[in-house]
């Protein structure tokens, strides 16, 4: 059998709206990605309007 490589570590990747970081290897030895989105606006406090 092929000896296995030792798994090197992946820097997260950066875009406009999310961030990929690499999982941690489970007992198969799969790697995932997790994916963490960036929210695309910003939530305003509601003011109530003034009365006429």
């Amino acid at each position: 059998m092929s000896e296995q490589k030792p798994i090197t570590k992946v820097p997260d990747g950066n875009t406009r709206f999310y961030v990929t970081r690499q999982k941690e290897s489970n007992e198969k030895g799969f790697i995932g990605y997790e994916t963490i989105w960036k929210p695309f606006f910003k939530v305003a406090e509601y003011k109530t309007p003034k009365q006429p």
